[in-house]
């Protein structure tokens, strides 16, 4: 993987306690971050009715299960109608 300086401004208690995370720490805690944001936003578009699972899942990153796993913890029943249904299935 290739990598990137990157520069941004965080309060100072926040920068000193990374610092002494490390490196590989902090990109670890920013992937888990970004990964859960994407989930977070796929959830909320699928609960909109604006995509389905399976292209959640996709814009999220993950599979559909992980997602399906994702959207149970949360509560979040998934709708029923003949067009998802078959459209899950496909």
């Amino acid at each position: 993987m290739t990598t990137r300086a990157l520069t941004l401004q965080i309060p100072a208690p926040l920068a000193h306690e990374l610092d002494a995370l490390g490196r590989e720490l902090v990109a670890e805690l920013l992937e888990r971050g970004l990964r859960q944001w994407r989930t977070d936003r796929a959830l909320d578009r699928y609960l909109a009715g604006d995509i389905t699972l399976t292209a959640a899942a996709e814009h999220a990153g993950i599979t559909r299960t992980e997602l399906a796993r994702q959207a149970h913890v949360r509560g979040i029943e998934p709708p029923t109608s003949a067009e998802t249904l078959a459209e899950e299935l496909a």
